[in-house]
């Protein structure tokens, strides 16, 4: 599986340094991922189905944490982002407190790997995370297992997770969280046509856990 969006697994590290020097430079956020939209498609559907402000809500790979800014000028107040890069940590940082956006909680950890605080969550939203473990080189599948299994801990049952991709059709994400999470809906997307055949690039699914 290769994507234009993301770059190699090494070099997120010096991408969100890169970032965090612009924002520190000229106050650019950087690049949002799957575009403005994607963002709107989730508080769109956040509050389509009435969840509560004060619901706990997980970002997982947060990069530079616009999402929760945009959650928390939604009036979503319990937000936490995470990545397992510090810049990236750093530039979500300097963006909540630019924004003045206090509440936002973020921390270094490695999703695979979460600690015991991450817990009983409501809502868990991934925006390319899922994709960027799965293009790792070294035991992609084994990671990808991984992700579920941490999934199931830090979500409460009966928790949302809303997932946003481009590497993974709606066929092949039901058969990788198949186990322990049910498809709820899936969320439009731009279709594209090539060949005489209309697709998606993007898929966004939200998924329950049983």
């Amino acid at each position: 599986i290769s994507s234009p969006f993301f770059p190699p697994n090494s070099s997120w590290d010096a991408a969100y340094e890169r970032e965090l020097q612009t924002f520190q430079d000229i106050g650019d956020t950087g690049e949002i991922w799957f575009g403005e939209e994607s963002m709107v498609r989730i508080i769109r559907w956040l509050e389509k189905h009435k969840v509560p402000l004060d619901s706990s809500v997980l970002d997982i790979g947060t990069g530079n944490g616009v999402l929760l800014v945009e959650l928390a000028k939604s009036g979503y107040m319990n937000l936490t982002g995470i990545d397992y890069s510090p810049s990236a940590i750093q530039l979500s940082e300097k963006v909540r407190d630019k924004e003045g956006m206090s509440n936002i909680k973020l921390k270094v950890e490695d999703f695979l790997a979460p600690s015991a605080e991450l817990s009983a969550f409501d809502i868990c939203i991934d925006k390319g995370t899922f994709d960027a473990i799965s293009l790792d080189p070294s035991d992609a599948a084994g990671k990808r297992r991984l992700y579920v299994a941490s999934l199931g801990r830090v979500l409460k049952p009966e928790g949302f997770f809303l997932i946003t991709s481009c590497n993974w059709t709606k066929e092949e994400l039901l058969s990788e969280f198949r186990e322990g999470f049910e498809i709820l809906e899936e969320l439009p997307t731009p279709k594209f046509c090539f060949g005489g055949r209309i697709g998606n690039s993007v898929t966004a699914l939200v998924f329950q856990r049983k």
